[in-house]
């Protein structure tokens, strides 16, 4: 059931009021059977003997009360033990007018609203519903502001210092360099240095104005970091620390400062560094370093919310359930800080640390909590220290400057995270300084495909492990021939199809493999849609390994400068087992019984590409290909233009449909000269001496063999004096329906649409129903999240029942029903029609009574919702399936 339905169900309700079944009705709304609800009426799951209340375990405790005791009931029957050790989710009190609602897990602030008002609040009782509001901290400003300045810095020194940086190993340099100034903010303003804003006051101090040495002043400072001993530096130098590290180790050009750059420096040593994220240096990697560098080496760096979305399910809530089951006991709280300490997390396409460094903080925070429940119970503690170790964090990255960020970024995380340690546990801890910088965790610099990922992050049967992250994506027309050969190394054949992301998902399947063990990863959401899910997925799900948990489509953004956002979606995975599985769809989270390849609640089996429909359907083919130039193609005001000089050519102009004309409006027409005789052709001297035109064109072009035919369509694939219907390949997310055309043969299809040539409108209704729709939005590809539509994919795999002549004419006059209402609204296009927001209501009822026409002859029983019709259609296909095998492997018998 998904949230449309329940608020629904919710209208419903206000709109057909009833006092004595109000609250049967609400958990009715939300998805409790009709068999649990009746039992709760006869007393059996009604746990209070109470006139008027109800106390139905784990559920709700409801009591209707007097409208000046709605308050001041909820906040004493909240506190009732009885009431309580029941666990009922919600504490509901109402005088029929005003409802007050309370969420006993979450403890947030009560629902307090007129009744009427209850649709508008629906989601506040998701959670019956198997659903949780699934909520991620929000960006730090600080973040961005330093990524931003950080950025202009670079930009102008890039431009200041035009000689030294030109080549991609001088920028390299320049990355470096950056990086190096970025922990020196860090360290001045966290006590790294011991002294506050030493660097920044000491630039200010002992350098001109104009800038005019301040690479002078740098380099020594540097050098002075990366020297254990303070001989030969001058006493202002002597007060910096010995870093260590390597972070210093290498001498590079340092770029010259003008007074512009110089006040940017100092600008950039007044924030606020303390309250920066360690991640800072992933997003500022992609704040400067240019397009190119950045493109090829596949970084996608992230925001802490996005990787909240990844970590969260995958170990996080569990962690946290666990510390509140363990919260009464100083035993299981000491066991589960030793299991913390012991867990390993590993991220194969690290990037700068992102992941590892969010983790590792999150870990120790939850460390921290632990500890002072500890405290609370039994005033004192075992550890004086975190036992949380940066040794616990592996990863594999194959940029050498992001592979260094990476391990500075843990460094500075755990700076970061010593210091909020000794606040929160004041008079328990006694943290030595980080520096010099010692190992920090096991950050190799390698190719992920290529390695074998048990020996960077050994895994034993006592060991629990989760891999993380977010590798590089690339469809297999953009992987270069290295990250071909990659692909080759994991998968041995046929690789040629896959996303470059699906080595990762293959290589973190066969680790975990029988281990204690998890793994999850953003990825583009094309792996889960259309023809690259059977490739993909067959070699990775098995009866060992399934999916856990899944984010569906969502966009990604980050808080890197311009904050581009992509479409993806996150896919967890597991070793079979019986916990539950989540899907997350627009922060909601809701239990399932199983997530397939497609990320929905359905069964494993794969579609694949079908050759021939499986329901019989009438063949699908792309409109009619032009490849002409624009020779052969004329707007409303050429074709006048044309006419007006060469009218004989009228017979021969036909109205073409684009998907995007008939979707907006548009005219646009073709010459069509299929049929054209020598003699007339020699007359219409401007018909000829456009084909000659196209002659020319398709002689140069990569098909010069059309060059044969330059008076027709490079392909065309309609047959003359036949009605056909028309899909357009590609539309938007947010119709409820692809607006699907019907014509006679006066019209010509071009290939940015599908066509079926045939006379009988009832497969009109098929493809333009509801149900059909629901099979396309979810076996067919997407252009990030739009509808692409596959004759292959989306009707050849489209399970249909056999139906009667009858049922066909009846579908025939729901489908003319349709095209009527539309000719009725013809001054509006096809995509206002279309929009959910505009679309006129007698073609909503049209488009509402063909659906039910159309599911009837599925069966009688009406589909509750489209998880229904999408677990009704899979397991049709799949025994259509097996039947055409069956069938296949008799005749082959017989024969």
């Amino acid at each position: 059931m998904n949230t449309k339905e329940i608020e629904q169900n919710i209208q419903n309700i206000i709109d057909n009021f009833s006092k004595e079944e109000f609250i049967y009705d609400l958990l009715l709304a939300y998805g409790i059977s009709k068999t649990s609800i009746t039992r709760l009426k006869k007393g059996d799951f009604n746990l209070s003997k109470n006139k008027d209340e109800i106390l139905y375990k784990k559920k709700i405790f409801f009591k209707v009360v007097d409208s000046d005791n709605l308050l001041n009931t909820i906040d004493t029957l909240s506190k009732d033990e009885t009431i309580l050790k029941q666990e009922p989710r919600f504490m509901i009190v109402t005088d029929y007018k005003h409802i007050l609602a309370k969420d006993l897990k979450l403890n947030k602030l009560p629902l307090d609203i007129e009744i009427e008002d209850l649709p508008k609040h629906f989601d506040f009782f998701l959670p019956l519903a198997g659903s949780e509001v699934y909520k991620a901290s929000n960006d730090n400003e600080a973040d961005r502001n330093a990524a931003y300045k950080m950025a202009i810095l670079y930009d102008l020194l890039r431009e200041e210092n035009p000689d030294i940086y030109n080549s991609k190993e001088q920028i390299h340099n320049l990355n470096i360099f950056l990086s190096r100034l970025l922990f020196c903010y860090f360290a001045e303003d966290t006590g790294i240095f011991k002294e506050e804003s030493i660097f920044t006051d000491t630039l200010v101090q002992h350098t001109n104005d104009n800038g005019s040495d301040t690479h002078e002043f740098l380099g020594r400072l540097f050098q002075r970091l990366n020297t254990s001993h303070t001989n030969d530096f001058v006493e202002y130098l002597k007060k910096f620390p010995y870093v260590n590290g390597d972070l210093f180790k290498n001498s590079i050009d340092i770029p010259i400062f003008s007074l512009k750059a110089r006040k940017l420096l100092i600008e950039l040593g007044n924030l606020q560094w303390r309250k920066i994220n360690p991640d800072i240096f992933g997003s500022m990697i992609q704040a400067v370093v240019i397009d190119e560098y950045r493109s090829d080496l596949g970084m996608h760096y992230t925001s802490v919310p996005n990787i909240l979305k990844l970590i969260k399910p995958l170990f996080l809530d569990e962690l946290y359930e666990e510390f509140e089951k363990s919260k009464e006991s100083v035993k299981k709280l000491r066991e589960l800080i030793i299991r913390l300490s012991k867990i390993k997390f590993f991220d194969p396409a690290c990037g700068s640390g992102n992941f590892l460094i969010i983790t590792y903080k999150e870990i120790r925070l939850l460390e921290i909590k632990i500890l002072q429940q500890i405290i609370e119970l039994e005033q004192s503690h075992l550890w004086i220290d975190s036992v949380i170790s940066l040794e616990q964090f592996y990863g594999i990255e194959i940029d050498d400057f992001a592979h260094e960020v990476a391990i500075l970024s843990l460094w500075l995380a755990e700076h970061q995270m010593n210091q909020y340690f000794e606040e929160q546990l004041e008079g328990y801890t006694d943290h030595k300084s980080i520096i010099p910088l010692k190992k920090s965790g096991t950050i190799i610099r390698g190719n992920a495909t290529r390695l074998d990922w048990k020996v960077i992050c050994p895994i034993s049967k006592k060991d629990e492990v989760y891999i993380i992250g977010n590798p590089p994506y690339y469809g297999s027309r953009k992987q270069n021939s290295e990250q071909k050969d990659d692909l080759k190394v994991v998968f041995q054949k046929d690789y040629k199809s896959l996303d470059y992301i699906s080595a990762w998902f293959y290589k973190g399947a066969k680790y975990i493999e029988s281990f204690n063990a998890k793994f999850a990863f953003v990825s583009t959401n094309s792996i889960c849609q259309g023809l690259l899910v059977p490739i993909t997925w067959n070699r990775i799900l098995n009866d060992k390994i399934e999916i856990d948990f899944a984010h569906q489509s969502f966009k990604w953004t980050n808080n890197a400068k311009g904050n581009a956002g992509v479409t993806v979606i996150i896919v967890g995975l597991r070793n079979v087992s019986n916990k539950p599985k989540f899907i997350f769809k627009n922060s909601i989270r809701s239990e399932i019984k199983n997530i397939n390849a497609y990320l929905i609640n359905a069964s494993n089996i794969l579609i694949d590409k079908s050759e021939k429909s499986i329901s019989n359907f009438p063949e699908m083919n792309f409109g009619n290909m032009p490849a002409d130039g624009g020779t052969l193609l004329f707007t409303e005001e050429e074709k006048i233009d044309f006419l007006s000089k060469e009218p004989n050519a009228k017979k021969y102009i036909k109205p073409l449909l684009s998907a995007h004309e008939f979707i907006n409006g548009k005219n646009r027409f073709c010459l069509w000269l299929e049929d054209i005789e020598e003699e007339e052709y020699s007359k219409l001297p401007l018909v000829k001496e456009r084909v000659e035109k196209n002659y020319l064109i398709r002689l140069d072009s990569s098909r010069p063999q059309l060059a044969e035919i330059p008076h027709l369509f490079a392909q065309i694939t309609q047959p003359p004096e036949k009605n056909f219907i028309l899909i357009p390949a590609h539309s938007s997310e947010l119709r409820h329906y692809i607006p699907i055309g019907y014509f006679n043969s006066s019209y010509k299809a071009n290939n940015s649409n599908l066509i079926i040539a045939t006379e009988e409108p009832w497969i009109f209704a098929v493809v333009t129903s509801r149900i059909h729709m629901v099979w396309v939005k979810n076996i067919g590809g997407k252009i990030k999240t739009d509808y692409r539509y596959s004759a292959k994919l989306c009707y050849n795999t489209f399970p249909f029942p056999e139906i009667s002549i009858k049922q066909k004419e009846n579908l025939n006059l729901y489908a003319f029903t349709i095209l009527e209402c539309r000719a009725k609204y013809s001054s509006k296009t096809m995509a206002s029609l279309y929009n959910p927001d505009t679309m006129p209501k007698d073609l909503k009822q049209a488009h509402k009574e063909l659906d039910e026409a159309i599911e009837k002859c599925y069966r009688l029983q009406p589909f509750k919702n489209d998880t229904e019709r999408l677990e009704y259609l899979f397991k049709m296909y799949e025994e259509m399936i097996k039947k055409n095998t069956l069938f296949q492997k008799q005749r082959k018998t017989k024969k």
